[in-house]
């Protein structure tokens, strides 16, 4: 899959100033090297011509957009280089392993391709996302680098968005849940007001679409808790679709309906704004 930024939404007069707004903050001269480094595809085909013209409903895409590599289970990796991988996890594939599942992992697929390669090859796990969820996942390739997007991601300097379709009508078009979530002995997430037993977990969201008691919401976490969205949202009152655990009793989707489409980071070693963003799982499509 490749790593798929947006549309463009209105005309724009140039690729680069295009770019621009896809990736605010970005100096020129990062988004003309992204575009010398082959980067950029407009419309599926590489382009490098900054001056190229955008026009309203052309649609870019930012990473290794020549190359996906297809990995067992329906892996996909959509970026890498000499410090970080990212990938498309599919549903039901754990990230990595539990008492229960060793092998059937994100971690041990994708080290093992990276062993084939070169057996000196390491692979290092910053982030996860729930075996029910799909979407993006960014792994280290060092101990250092492992760090340094730790220390990203604890200063809430990351950008992570998804899709979720929830039970029921949400009232408010947008809004923020915030608590203290903790986790008992049967290791089932729920909110505390025990302060100092629970953590601050922060989680925005705005409704994308109602439709028959449904609604599909994008959700921007401020913190990254164990199953916070679902927590949250259920809390709410509106659980996620497919998710019997957190409360819910409907099921269009077949699965979880929870999909990482967005992250958004400053590359650790090379200060690059580096975004990521997948299309809809095809059964998410006709709710959002």
């Amino acid at each position: 899959m490749k790593a798929v930024v947006s549309n463009s939404g209105t005309l724009q007069k140039s690729l680069l100033e295009a770019l621009e707004i896809l990736v605010p903050g970005a100096a020129r001269r990062t988004l003309r090297q992204m575009l010398s480094q082959r980067r950029i595809s407009l419309n599926g085909k590489i382009c490098v011509n900054a001056r190229h013209p955008v026009e309203q409903g052309d649609n870019l895409e930012i990473g290794a957009a020549d190359v996906a590599a297809k990995l067992p289970y329906g892996l996909e990796v959509i970026f890498e280089d000499n410090d970080i991988i990212v990938v498309h996890k599919p549903v039901n594939l754990l990230t990595v392993a539990t008492e229960g599942e060793r092998e059937r992992t994100v971690y041990a697929c994708l080290r093992a391709w990276l062993k084939e390669r070169n057996p000196g090859n390491k692979l290092f796990v910053i982030h996860r996302l729930d075996k029910f969820a799909s979407g993006v996942l960014v792994f280290a390739k060092s101990e250092r680098v492992q760090s340094l997007m730790k220390g990203i991601f604890q200063r809430h300097d990351i950008q992570r968005k998804y899709w979720a379709i929830v039970e029921g009508l949400v009232n408010k078009n947008q809004g923020t849940v915030q608590s203290y979530l903790a986790e008992n002995r049967l290791m089932r997430m729920s909110s505390t007001d025990d302060r100092m037993h629970g953590k601050l977990a922060v989680t925005h969201f705005r409704v994308l679409r109602r439709i028959r008691n449904v609604s599909s919401l994008e959700v921007t976490l401020e913190t990254g808790r164990k199953n916070q969205i679902r927590v949250h949202l259920s809390e709410m009152g509106h659980p996620i679709v497919g998710d019997r655990a957190y409360g819910c009793t409907k099921d269009p989707l077949k699965r979880l309906g929870l999909h990482a489409f967005h992250l958004s980071f400053q590359h650790p070693v090379t200060e690059k704004t580096m975004l990521f963003q997948t299309e809809p799982p095809p059964e998410f499509v006709r709710f959002l």
